[in-house]
């Protein structure tokens, strides 16, 4: 409860950053609103106004905004086989498999936690980043620069707060520092969102490294 309340408060407030940013790209509060209830994942949806407000194509930036979403697809396998919830409510539940809900859900020792963890993580974070959503694009003009706020960096924050512990061993490690490497490397040269889809390359790419080292290792054993 403490660390599902804690990640859906401070990320669920930075749906104000979500709304001004989406208002300022031209798009009406009845747009903004439906983007944060249906689409509901922050990543894709900063992606998406960020494109139109640099005045892309709508559909290249829902295309953009669509392949960063992927992400959560590869959560989901993760957490059915964690959460293990009946049948009905596993679509209503898709809706809230994003990089928090799964962060705080892994996290836990048990499955009983991890529901509870998933179960209100979500709804603390749906709730607040569609009523912060609704008040940021009510109120673009009378906030001003979210970026003074430091509301654009509590998401992050909050994510890499979580994953650091779970870094325990050298090939967690690896794949983290790749990934950010990649990331940020990438950053300057492709579109929004892209970058994150890259540095996704790092778990694979680590993987067949160790799985060639422990190859080479059982043939000189054999030896």
């Amino acid at each position: 409860m403490r660390d599902a309340l804690g990640v859906g408060i401070a990320v669920g407030l930075s749906g104000f950053a979500f709304g001004v940013t989406s208002a300022g790209a031209g798009l009406t509060v009845l747009q903004t609103c439906a983007l944060s209830l249906l689409v509901f994942t922050g990543a894709s949806q900063f992606a998406l106004v960020g494109a139109l407000a640099a005045g892309g194509n709508p559909l290249t930036a829902a295309a953009g905004a669509f392949f960063l979403g992927v992400r959560n697809a590869f959560y989901g396998l993760r957490l059915s086989q964690l959460l293990r919830l009946p049948g009905p409510v596993r679509p209503f539940a898709a809706q809230w498999v994003i990089d928090e809900t799964t962060a705080v859900a892994l996290a836990q020792p048990t499955r009983r936690s991890a529901r509870i963890g998933f179960t209100v993580t979500g709804l603390t974070l749906y709730v607040l980043w569609n009523l912060t959503t609704l008040g940021g694009a009510l109120g673009a003009e009378a906030l001003g620069d979210t970026d003074a706020w430091g509301l654009d960096a509590a998401g992050p924050a909050v994510f890499l707060a979580l994953l650091a512990p779970m870094l325990r061993t050298a090939t967690e490690r690896a794949v983290a520092g790749i990934a950010v490497v990649l990331g940020l490397g990438f950053l300057p040269v492709l579109p929004a969102g892209v970058p994150v889809l890259v540095a996704a390359l790092a778990a694979p790419a680590v993987l067949w490294l160790e799985g060639r080292r422990l190859g080479a290792r059982r043939k000189g054993t054999d030896r």
